[in-house]
């Protein structure tokens, strides 16, 4: 005896709901792994951009922009010449150097008007960085 129609709909409606739920927990969880990941940890920074212009001769302009998860009490900044979390109060005095912006080995320096720093390799070439 042949199944009825109706019978075999019965069974793809039960059928129909688990794959569902299936699908719609992977999907979940793949959205929940995919928003995880592209969390920072507390206390550290990315670089996102980072744009180059060697046009004029002997110097070299970079820009770059960072993406930080600070923690309480702190700001984007810069260490030892890459993006980090830094004391709000250096930023908001100003006192860029004490941030240790510079390479190891390098001289830190405020610029005159306290819009950046200079970082002076032993060989005497500066580094200069203004902040916007």
């Amino acid at each position: 005896m042949a199944p009825s129609p109706r019978a075999g709909s019965r069974q793809d409606a039960t059928t129909l709901p688990s794959m569902s739920s299936t699908f719609w927990a992977f999907m979940i969880l793949a959205s929940l792994l995919i928003a995880y990941c592209s969390q920072l940890a507390a206390g550290t920074c990315e670089i996102v951009t980072l744009d180059r212009d060697s046009s004029q001769p002997r110097r070299t302009i970079a820009r770059q922009t960072a993406r930080c998860a600070c923690r309480k009490g702190q700001i984007a900044g810069t260490t030892r010449a890459r993006p980090a979390c830094v004391d709000a109060r250096i930023i908001r005095t100003k006192q860029w150097c004490d941030m240790l912006p510079c390479l190891e080995g390098e001289g830190c320096d405020l610029l005159i008007n306290r819009s950046g720093w200079t970082c002076t390799q032993p060989g005497g070439r500066i580094k200069t960085t203004t902040v916007s």
